[in-house]
């Protein structure tokens, strides 16, 4: 990503035109999902700010405004300048990177999922042409969930088969794609297919799960991915009794931290 720096008289549209964006729906929720919480835009840029650029070239439509050769951006990390290599030296060392590349790729079994959170009902998603983040809504199946051993719907697992959203008319709000003389047209949803970019190895009835990269497309032309999730991180009994105390009245000195660890230990459940 770049940072820019907005300008009296930027607007989103004027910024996606400028940065040779597909649309200004896109820079909008790139800048919102990426930016402190202070700096989060909902109606028009605000001077003075920082906004983040997308770099992602799915999302770029003008090759010629390069994102280098606009005034006002810089990019958000340093890269260290080096003497030009003669002929042979870049040859050689185009060589060596070549077969790390090569060999990294033998030896990584990783996946695009990997580190990524599987996606449950309670999630939310957001259209590339949208303004509002509507929940999902499970309906292959009632069976499994994830980190939820008392089986609430919130936690169920969203397949690709899951296209069905809460709620059910207009999720998106308004769409960027039906203009008119009095404003942007209803969300008219209408999803092209089963999603995308599913994790294949994890299914559940012969149907892929979610995780936080998947995405789907709407037959009106926009693109839906995923907001959040909608799991969150819990601390487990046993990382709390193995959890140092003395350590951890640093960072909650008002905690009587052994008091804790002796009533987690005296409940008959587990997290």
């Amino acid at each position: 990503m770049r940072k820019y720096i907005i300008q009296k008289g930027d607007t989103f549209g004027s910024l996606a035109e400028k940065f040779g964006l597909t649309n200004d729906g896109i820079l909008k929720n790139y800048h919102n999902l990426h930016c402190p919480e202070e700096d989060i835009m909902h109606e028009e840029p605000v001077p003075g700010k920082s906004m983040l650029i997308i770099e992602d070239p799915q999302f770029v439509t003008k090759e010629s405004l390069s994102q280098e050769n606009v005034e006002g951006t810089e990019p958000m990390s340093n890269e260290s300048s080096s003497s030009p290599l003669s002929n042979e030296q870049s040859s050689e060392n185009g060589k060596k990177e070549q077969k790390a590349n090569e060999d990294e790729e033998k030896n990584s079994s990783s996946s695009p999922h990997e580190g990524k959170y599987f996606v449950i009902q309670k999630g939310t998603v957001q259209c590339s042409q949208g303004f509002q983040f509507p929940k999902l809504k499970v309906t292959s199946h009632k069976k499994h969930y994830w980190n939820d051993a008392e089986g609430q719907a919130d936690y169920l697992a969203v397949t690709e088969d899951d296209l069905q959203l809460d709620p059910a008319t207009k999720p998106f709000g308004q769409c960027r794609l039906k203009p008119s003389s009095g404003g942007y047209l209803p969300c008219t949803y209408a999803p092209a297919g089963k999603w995308q970019k599913t994790y294949e190895k994890v299914k559940i009835m012969g149907k892929s799960c979610l995780t936080e990269i998947s995405e789907l497309m709407c037959t009106t032309g926009g693109k839906i991915t995923i907001l959040k999730h909608g799991q969150q991180s819990e601390i487990s009994r046993s990382q709390i009794s193995n959890a140092h105390t003395q350590e951890q009245q640093v960072y909650n000195p008002v905690v009587d931290y052994d008091e804790f660890k002796e009533d987690i230990n005296d409940q008959q459940y587990y997290v």
